[in-house]
């Protein structure tokens, strides 16, 4: 649900969390090449297993009497996307999610040309998950794992587009930005994740990602308020986007901003220990 792949920066550690999404995706931009193809199959089984892993807690939870209960469906979804993250992350960028998508091309982050296969990917991933566990509890009384409006629609629409808008905006805080602790992304990112579930899953589902309410409303054929759950997480993670490049006012690496004042206060310590 986030882009962490670069071109020229990275933080060399045991985990690479990349820092300029735009970049990789600059030297192979074809529909062809083998680096494209393995970016896409990343994205679908990233996907999958997010799908598979967060409806898999709903569906467990509506079949087994409550026993994973909220807390633990919203932490469910938090682990996936940090596992996820640090697994597949360097390789496609771990979007995993057709608004994160958009918003990275809307800035100029990503090549527009390869949205249409990366949501294509994303939303095979989806569905693939979501057939999966309907015919695992097949039989059970409950399977739907979908999103839908538990008030009004505006309701609905207004808390998704709010929700994506933080996620989208915290993606752009540490995954994009030189200055942030890029190793730390993937935690930052889940716990917004499971921040925005414990909020939003009461009300609307917590879906923050079109393919999340898709994949499920293909496999059950089940579409009431689906419209919400395509345009407000894309509105809010544009929007999100684009309000964080607006604050970002360097892309200078917290280092080189405070480089010259350690340099003077070394000078200065030096000069105050030659006149004792």
């Amino acid at each position: 649900m986030a882009d962490y792949s670069t071109g020229t920066e990275s933080h060399e550690v045991v985990v690479q969390v990349p820092k300029d999404p735009c970049k990789t995706y600059e030297r192979s931009d074809s529909y062809v090449s083998l680096p494209f193809l393995q970016k896409l199959v990343a994205e679908a089984v990233g996907t999958y297993f997010l799908i598979f892993a967060g409806c898999g807690s709903v569906v467990v939870n509506n079949n087994y009497d409550g026993i994973v209960t909220l807390p633990g469906i919203a932490i469910t979804w938090g682990l996936v996307v940090m596992v996820l993250v640090y697994s597949v992350g360097h390789i496609s960028g771990g979007h995993f999610n057709p608004a994160v998508t958009i918003a990275f091309t809307s800035i100029g982050r990503f090549p527009p040309k390869q949205v249409p296969a990366y949501a294509a990917a994303q939303l095979i991933g989806s569905t693939l998950a979501s057939g999966t566990l309907r015919l695992i509890f097949m039989g059970k009384r409950y399977q739907f794992t979908g999103t839908v409006p538990y008030g009004t629609d505006l309701q609905a629409f207004v808390v998704e587009f709010i929700i994506t808008f933080l996620l989208m905006f915290v993606i752009c805080g540490v995954a994009t930005d030189n200055r942030a602790i890029g190793e730390l992304a993937g935690i930052a990112i889940g716990s917004t994740i499971l921040l925005n579930v414990m909020i939003a899953a009461p009300i609307t589902g917590a879906s923050l990602n079109p393919v999340r309410s898709l994949g499920p409303a293909f496999v059950h054929t089940e579409y009431r308020g689906i419209w919400i759950y395509l345009l407000a997480p894309t509105a809010g993670a544009v929007a999100g986007a684009w309000v964080y490049n607006i604050i970002r006012y360097t892309d200078k690496p917290l280092r080189e901003i405070t480089k010259s004042a350690s340099f003077l206060k070394g000078k200065g310590a030096a000069a105050a220990s030659d006149t004792k």
